[in-house]
């Protein structure tokens, strides 16, 4: 996986408050996203900072694992961007703009489709007849006043739509690299209920309580979850980021 800047300055905080009760981290980085779930539950390393709610329970049920949730930390919000002119301009500056019938590019995989009409739903524009995050698809559309047409392109695909819809569901790692102007976002994912899935969590073993670890987990956790750290997250991804503790 990649590590951004961001990720590196949070931990680099983390490392400096822990410094105070003689806790160093070690660090081991994969190149996949199955492997930091195998390194927990061989014991290779004690918990792993990577994945989403949604994504350890999938990860569980394929793999008859048992990583269970430490602690809850951020969330990166997708965007519904407007759609742009030839030249790279936003076509609309708000929601209320977008015309009757408009057509909106998602994502065409269930999960990351699921979480785009869950978005659509969160800003007004559609209802859907699931709840609780269960799985939605186009199928559960109960309500569509605008006439939306939806275009599902494969997640990679959807930034590079704009110029030919009026408005796309971006993730945020297709979204940076295709320098996409977030001041563009027509709606911002807002962290909730039917959000939550997609919260970023700290994952260990079933049982970590037990171990030997477990005072200097539990200092991690109650470090990560400061202000001096929130407001590292915010700064340093330029609000990409977004914590969800308490």
């Amino acid at each position: 996986m990649t590590k951004t800047d961001s990720d590196e300055a949070r931990w680099d905080k983390i490392e400096e408050l822990l410094k105070k009760d003689g806790i160093k981290l070690k660090y081991k980085e994969f190149t996949d996203y199955n492997q930091p779930n195998k390194a927990v539950e061989n014991g290779e390393v004690d918990i792993n900072a990577f994945q989403t709610y949604i994504y350890q329970d999938n990860w569980n049920k394929e793999n008859k694992g048992h990583i269970v949730t430490i602690a809850e930390t951020y969330i990166s919000p997708i965007n519904l961007f407007s759609g742009t002119d030839q030249q790279g301009k936003a076509k609309y500056n708000s929601i209320k703009e977008l015309p009757d019938g408009a057509k909106i590019a998602i994502q065409n995989d269930v999960t990351n489709e699921s979480r785009a009409l869950y978005v659509l739903q969160a800003a007004g524009l559609i209802k859907l007849n699931v709840k609780n995050g269960a799985v939605a698809g186009l199928n559960n559309i109960s309500e569509n006043k605008k006439h939306l047409n939806f275009k599902e392109l494969d997640a990679s695909q959807t930034a590079r739509a704009l110029k030919s819809v009026d408005a796309a569901i971006v993730n945020n790692n297709y979204a940076i690299p295709a320098k996409l102007d977030f001041k563009t976002s027509l709606y911002k994912e807002m962290a909730g209920k039917d959000s939550k899935q997609w919260f970023n969590i700290l994952s260990g073993k079933k049982g970590w309580q037990k171990t030997k670890k477990a005072a200097a987990i539990k200092k991690l956790v109650k470090d990560y979850h400061t202000d001096a750290v929130k407001n590292v997250i915010l700064k340093t991804s330029d609000g990409v980021d977004v914590p969800v503790w308490k």
